[in-house]
Protein backbone atom coordinates (compact mmCIF):
# COMPACT_ATOMS: atom_id res chain seq x y z
CA UNK A 1 0.00 0.00 0.00
CA UNK A 2 1.50 2.89 -0.97
CA UNK A 3 0.63 5.60 1.64
CA UNK A 4 0.52 2.76 4.48
CA UNK A 5 1.71 4.06 7.67
CA UNK A 6 3.32 2.12 10.31
CA UNK A 7 1.85 3.86 13.08
CA UNK A 8 2.02 2.75 16.80
CA UNK A 9 -1.54 3.75 17.89
CA UNK A 10 -3.92 1.66 15.60
CA UNK A 11 -7.39 1.77 15.13
CA UNK A 12 -9.21 -1.26 13.63
CA UNK A 13 -13.25 -1.76 13.32
CA UNK A 14 -14.31 -4.40 11.12
CA UNK A 15 -17.92 -3.71 9.43
CA UNK A 16 -20.26 -6.78 10.20
CA UNK A 17 -23.80 -7.77 9.98
CA UNK A 18 -26.11 -5.23 11.46
CA UNK A 19 -29.47 -5.28 11.43
CA UNK A 20 -31.96 -2.73 9.98
CA UNK A 21 -33.69 -1.56 13.49
CA UNK A 22 -30.78 -2.03 16.11
CA UNK A 23 -29.32 1.48 16.26
CA UNK A 24 -32.52 2.86 17.08
CA UNK A 25 -31.93 1.77 20.47
CA UNK A 26 -28.57 1.48 20.95
CA UNK A 27 -28.54 4.78 23.56
CA UNK A 28 -30.25 2.69 25.53
CA UNK A 29 -28.25 -0.13 25.40
CA UNK A 30 -24.78 1.57 25.62
CA UNK A 31 -25.99 3.59 28.85
CA UNK A 32 -24.35 0.83 31.46
CA UNK A 33 -20.96 1.18 29.28
CA UNK A 34 -21.38 5.18 29.33
CA UNK A 35 -21.61 4.90 33.23
CA UNK A 36 -18.70 3.20 33.91
CA UNK A 37 -16.54 5.20 31.10
CA UNK A 38 -17.93 8.21 33.02
CA UNK A 39 -15.48 6.92 35.84
CA UNK A 40 -12.79 5.64 33.94
CA UNK A 41 -12.07 8.75 32.27
CA UNK A 42 -12.14 10.65 35.62
CA UNK A 43 -9.09 8.26 36.34
CA UNK A 44 -7.70 8.25 32.80
CA UNK A 45 -7.43 12.40 33.42
CA UNK A 46 -5.59 12.02 36.86
CA UNK A 47 -3.23 8.90 35.87
CA UNK A 48 -2.09 11.29 32.49
CA UNK A 49 -1.39 14.04 34.92
CA UNK A 50 0.80 11.24 36.97
CA UNK A 51 2.32 9.91 33.78
CA UNK A 52 2.97 13.74 32.70
CA UNK A 53 5.55 14.37 35.73
CA UNK A 54 6.84 10.76 35.46
CA UNK A 55 7.86 11.33 31.70
CA UNK A 56 9.61 15.08 33.05
CA UNK A 57 11.25 13.19 35.51
CA UNK A 58 12.10 9.53 34.11
CA UNK A 59 11.71 10.22 30.52
CA UNK A 60 9.68 6.83 30.70
CA UNK A 61 5.18 6.33 30.84
CA UNK A 62 5.12 4.21 33.87
CA UNK A 63 4.00 0.77 32.20
CA UNK A 64 0.87 0.08 34.59
CA UNK A 65 -0.38 3.70 33.55
CA UNK A 66 0.08 3.13 30.23
CA UNK A 67 -1.71 -0.58 30.05
CA UNK A 68 -4.28 0.94 32.02
CA UNK A 69 -5.30 3.86 29.79
CA UNK A 70 -4.70 2.27 26.82
CA UNK A 71 -7.37 0.29 27.96
CA UNK A 72 -9.46 2.88 28.60
CA UNK A 73 -9.14 4.01 24.68
CA UNK A 74 -9.57 1.01 23.69
CA UNK A 75 -13.28 0.46 25.97
CA UNK A 76 -14.07 3.82 24.47
CA UNK A 77 -13.70 3.00 21.05
CA UNK A 78 -14.96 -0.33 21.34
CA UNK A 79 -18.55 1.44 22.30
CA UNK A 80 -18.28 3.97 19.72
CA UNK A 81 -17.88 1.92 17.37
CA UNK A 82 -21.28 -0.01 18.43
CA UNK A 83 -23.02 3.46 18.77
CA UNK A 84 -23.21 6.27 16.90
CA UNK A 85 -19.71 7.20 16.08
CA UNK A 86 -19.52 4.31 13.45
CA UNK A 87 -23.00 1.58 13.76
CA UNK A 88 -20.00 -0.69 12.45
CA UNK A 89 -21.54 -4.05 14.88
CA UNK A 90 -24.44 -5.34 16.71
CA UNK A 91 -22.36 -6.89 18.91
CA UNK A 92 -22.23 -5.70 22.28
CA UNK A 93 -19.01 -4.41 23.61
CA UNK A 94 -17.51 -6.44 26.50
CA UNK A 95 -16.48 -5.07 29.76
CA UNK A 96 -12.97 -5.22 29.90
CA UNK A 97 -9.65 -3.02 29.41
CA UNK A 98 -8.19 -5.63 27.28
CA UNK A 99 -8.39 -6.31 24.03
CA UNK A 100 -10.91 -9.27 23.06
CA UNK A 101 -9.42 -10.80 19.89
CA UNK A 102 -12.89 -11.99 18.06
CA UNK A 103 -14.64 -8.15 19.09
CA UNK A 104 -14.64 -6.30 15.60
CA UNK A 105 -13.26 -3.10 16.91
CA UNK A 106 -9.32 -2.75 17.96
CA UNK A 107 -7.27 -0.44 18.95
CA UNK A 108 -3.89 -0.49 20.47
CA UNK A 109 -0.78 1.25 21.21
CA UNK A 110 3.17 0.18 21.25
CA UNK A 111 4.67 0.67 24.41
CA UNK A 112 7.49 3.81 23.63
CA UNK A 113 10.60 3.05 26.26
CA UNK A 114 11.69 6.35 26.62
CA UNK A 115 9.76 9.81 25.72
CA UNK A 116 11.27 12.95 25.02
CA UNK A 117 11.08 15.51 28.66
CA UNK A 118 10.35 18.30 26.20
CA UNK A 119 8.24 17.23 24.07
CA UNK A 120 5.67 16.21 27.16
CA UNK A 121 5.72 20.37 27.88
CA UNK A 122 4.12 21.06 24.80
CA UNK A 123 2.72 18.24 22.57
CA UNK A 124 -0.50 18.18 24.29
CA UNK A 125 -1.46 21.52 23.59
CA UNK A 126 0.37 23.20 21.19
CA UNK A 127 1.66 20.81 18.75
CA UNK A 128 -1.81 19.17 18.31
CA UNK A 129 -3.30 22.56 17.06
CA UNK A 130 -3.47 21.73 13.55
CA UNK A 131 -4.96 18.25 14.13
CA UNK A 132 -7.46 19.95 16.70
CA UNK A 133 -8.99 22.29 13.74
CA UNK A 134 -9.27 19.47 11.53
CA UNK A 135 -10.89 17.08 14.02
CA UNK A 136 -13.22 19.25 15.53
CA UNK A 137 -14.82 19.21 11.47
CA UNK A 138 -15.37 15.41 12.77
CA UNK A 139 -16.79 15.81 15.85
CA UNK A 140 -18.45 19.44 15.79
CA UNK A 141 -18.88 22.16 17.59
CA UNK A 142 -20.45 23.90 20.67
CA UNK A 143 -22.44 27.33 19.89
CA UNK A 144 -22.85 29.10 23.34
CA UNK A 145 -24.55 32.44 24.29
CA UNK A 146 -24.38 34.43 27.41
CA UNK A 147 -27.47 36.39 29.22
CA UNK A 148 -25.56 39.48 27.73
CA UNK A 149 -25.85 38.65 24.56
CA UNK A 150 -22.01 37.28 23.98
CA UNK A 151 -21.37 34.47 21.45
CA UNK A 152 -18.79 32.10 20.23
CA UNK A 153 -18.01 28.47 19.81
CA UNK A 154 -15.78 25.71 21.07
CA UNK A 155 -14.91 22.52 19.95
CA UNK A 156 -17.36 19.52 20.76
CA UNK A 157 -16.87 16.62 22.56
CA UNK A 158 -17.93 13.54 22.21
CA UNK A 159 -20.05 13.50 25.80
CA UNK A 160 -21.30 16.81 25.17
CA UNK A 161 -25.02 16.71 25.49
CA UNK A 162 -27.16 18.53 22.23
CA UNK A 163 -28.23 20.97 24.58
CA UNK A 164 -26.71 22.61 28.00
CA UNK A 165 -26.63 25.38 30.38
CA UNK A 166 -24.74 26.17 33.19
CA UNK A 167 -23.66 29.62 35.00
CA UNK A 168 -22.24 30.84 31.75
CA UNK A 169 -24.46 30.33 29.53
CA UNK A 170 -26.39 28.41 27.19
CA UNK A 171 -24.53 25.86 24.70
CA UNK A 172 -26.03 24.24 21.40
CA UNK A 173 -23.79 21.13 19.67
CA UNK A 174 -23.54 21.62 16.08
CA UNK A 175 -23.02 18.13 14.64
CA UNK A 176 -19.68 16.72 13.10
CA UNK A 177 -19.12 15.45 10.21
CA UNK A 178 -18.76 11.74 11.22
CA UNK A 179 -22.55 12.21 13.41
CA UNK A 180 -24.07 13.21 9.57
CA UNK A 181 -22.49 10.61 7.79
CA UNK A 182 -23.77 7.87 10.26
CA UNK A 183 -27.09 9.25 10.35
CA UNK A 184 -27.21 9.07 6.86
CA UNK A 185 -25.72 5.37 7.10
CA UNK A 186 -28.77 4.69 9.64
CA UNK A 187 -31.33 5.70 7.13
CA UNK A 188 -29.59 3.20 4.61
CA UNK A 189 -29.69 0.16 7.43
CA UNK A 190 -33.90 1.41 7.58
CA UNK A 191 -35.14 2.10 4.60
CA UNK A 192 -32.79 0.00 2.33
CA UNK A 193 -31.21 -2.43 4.42
CA UNK A 194 -27.61 -1.76 3.30
CA UNK A 195 -24.42 0.28 5.50
CA UNK A 196 -22.81 1.83 2.42
CA UNK A 197 -19.01 0.68 2.57
CA UNK A 198 -17.45 3.89 1.11
CA UNK A 199 -19.61 5.84 4.04
CA UNK A 200 -18.30 3.08 6.57
CA UNK A 201 -14.41 3.43 5.77
CA UNK A 202 -14.52 7.52 5.55
CA UNK A 203 -16.61 7.17 9.17
CA UNK A 204 -13.17 4.56 10.14
CA UNK A 205 -10.83 7.00 8.59
CA UNK A 206 -12.42 10.19 10.82
CA UNK A 207 -12.11 7.98 14.21
CA UNK A 208 -8.49 6.82 13.46
CA UNK A 209 -7.37 10.36 13.08
CA UNK A 210 -9.00 10.95 16.33
CA UNK A 211 -7.87 8.54 18.58
CA UNK A 212 -3.97 8.91 17.27
CA UNK A 213 -4.52 12.29 17.87
CA UNK A 214 -5.96 11.80 21.28
CA UNK A 215 -3.01 9.29 22.48
CA UNK A 216 -0.60 11.78 21.41
CA UNK A 217 -1.96 14.30 23.67
CA UNK A 218 -2.43 11.63 26.35
CA UNK A 219 1.54 11.54 25.93
CA UNK A 220 1.45 7.82 24.71
CA UNK A 221 3.94 8.52 21.80
CA UNK A 222 6.46 10.88 20.59
CA UNK A 223 5.54 10.05 16.76
CA UNK A 224 3.80 13.22 15.35
CA UNK A 225 0.19 11.78 14.07
CA UNK A 226 -0.16 11.27 10.47
CA UNK A 227 -1.64 14.97 8.81
CA UNK A 228 -3.84 13.18 6.51
CA UNK A 229 -7.00 10.94 5.95
CA UNK A 230 -6.47 7.03 6.03
CA UNK A 231 -9.83 5.38 5.63
CA UNK A 232 -10.64 1.86 5.53
CA UNK A 233 -11.45 -0.62 8.65
CA UNK A 234 -8.50 -2.36 8.78
CA UNK A 235 -5.29 -0.32 10.13
CA UNK A 236 -2.71 0.62 7.39
CA UNK A 237 0.05 -0.06 9.36
CA UNK A 238 -1.09 -3.51 9.92
CA UNK A 239 0.61 -6.33 7.64
CA UNK A 240 -2.12 -6.99 5.19
CA UNK A 241 -3.61 -10.85 5.55
CA UNK A 242 -3.73 -13.73 3.46
CA UNK A 243 -6.29 -13.26 0.53
CA UNK A 244 -8.41 -16.51 -0.22
CA UNK A 245 -10.71 -16.98 -3.35
CA UNK A 246 -14.09 -16.47 -3.08
CA UNK A 247 -16.69 -19.30 -2.25
CA UNK A 248 -18.26 -21.03 -5.21
CA UNK A 249 -20.54 -19.28 -6.88
CA UNK A 250 -20.19 -16.25 -4.19
CA UNK A 251 -19.90 -12.71 -4.77
CA UNK A 252 -16.26 -11.40 -4.56
CA UNK A 253 -17.16 -8.37 -2.20
CA UNK A 254 -19.24 -5.40 -3.23
CA UNK A 255 -19.69 -1.74 -1.94
CA UNK A 256 -22.45 -2.20 0.77
CA UNK A 257 -22.72 -4.18 3.61
CA UNK A 258 -26.28 -6.12 4.22
CA UNK A 259 -28.02 -6.36 7.37
CA UNK A 260 -28.89 -9.14 9.65
CA UNK A 261 -31.98 -10.48 9.24
CA UNK A 262 -32.09 -10.58 13.25
CA UNK A 263 -32.99 -14.12 13.56
CA UNK A 264 -31.17 -17.10 14.46
CA UNK A 265 -29.21 -19.14 12.59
Amino acid sequence: MAHATNYPVRVEGELGPVTRWMWLVKWILAIPHWIVLFFLRIAFAILTVIAFFAILITARYPRSIFTFNVGVLRWRWRVNFYTYWALGTDRYPPFTLAEVDDYPAKFSVDYPERLSRGLVLIKWWLLVIPHLIVIGFFTGIAVWTTRDGEAGWVWKSEDMPAVWTDDYGKYVAVPGLIFVLVAFAAIALLFAGRYPRGIFDFVLGMNRWLLRVLAYRSLMTDRYPPFRMEPGGRDPGRPARPTTPPAEGGDEGGDEMPVSGGGTA
